[in-house]
């Protein structure tokens, strides 16, 4: 199959890369719209190497948005600065909440636990959204193994105006292994804890081995996902 134009849909790239690798959707996503109108998000979680080591093999100048939400643990951002070394990424960004949004609605940071759907809006969602608007396309790491909401996801998507590339759609476990491995990439440092996915501290717990990766992210609550990949379409 001949590549769409530049100009074709999300919806044409889609069908055109469901075969591709991730370095390839890395690439077509470079190319499209430049390493300026690009940037990759990444949580610098249990599985975020695999990502970053792909998307550094494409071009290691390619912003990348880490959300500081005050709540991280030291240990993922202790991993960050290991892997922009390790990787020689050359342009990673710390994102972080406004200072007037936490005062007007978590000033006593226990919001995590009252209402964490605002939680994350304030944290999560409202300072990626701002940090994304210079941005026409952006690349995440989700898989469709993850399930939940994750299950169905496209390789190209639209959220509100720009492109979302997802490179990892397709990928299986035994892939993301085989990346760590080949590349000798360093696990995160909480993997060997028990944490099968790491997000903020207060909404994150350790997992068995019979559960989900996700088991342990917002545990006890009907919450899956901190709204950051709720499409603006």
């Amino acid at each position: 199959m001949s590549p769409p134009q530049a100009t074709a849909s999300a919806d044409e790239w889609d069908r055109t890369l469901q075969s591709a690798s991730p370095a390839e959707v890395v690439a077509v996503a470079l190319r499209l719209v430049g390493r300026d109108q690009l940037a990759l998000v990444s949580s610098f979680g249990t599985e975020a190497a695999a990502l970053l080591k792909v998307m550094a093999d494409v071009d290691t100048a390619i912003p990348v948005l880490f959300l500081d939400t005050g709540w991280m643990f030291e240990e993922t951002l202790a991993y960050r600065d290991q892997l922009i070394a390790t990787l020689g990424l050359r342009d990673v960004r710390t994102i972080r909440p406004a200072a007037d949004a936490l005062a007007a609605h978590d000033s006593d940071g226990d919001l995590w636990s009252s209402d964490p759907d605002s939680c994350c809006r304030i944290r999560k969602v409202e300072p990626l959204a701002q940090a994304l608007s210079p941005f026409a396309a952006w690349i995440n790491g989700r898989k469709r193994f993850q399930g939940g909401l994750r299950a169905a996801i496209p390789v190209v998507e639209t959220d509100g105006d720009k492109l979302k590339f997802n490179p990892f759609a397709n990928v299986e476990p035994d892939e993301i292994r085989l990346i760590y491995a080949s590349a000798n990439l360093p696990p995160h440092p909480l993997v060997a804890s028990g944490f099968a996915s790491v997000g903020c501290m207060p909404c994150t717990t350790r997992t068995s081995p019979d559960e989900d990766p996700r088991a342990g992210r917002w545990r006890g609550r009907a919450k899956t996902e901190c709204g950051i990949h709720k499409s603006a379409s």
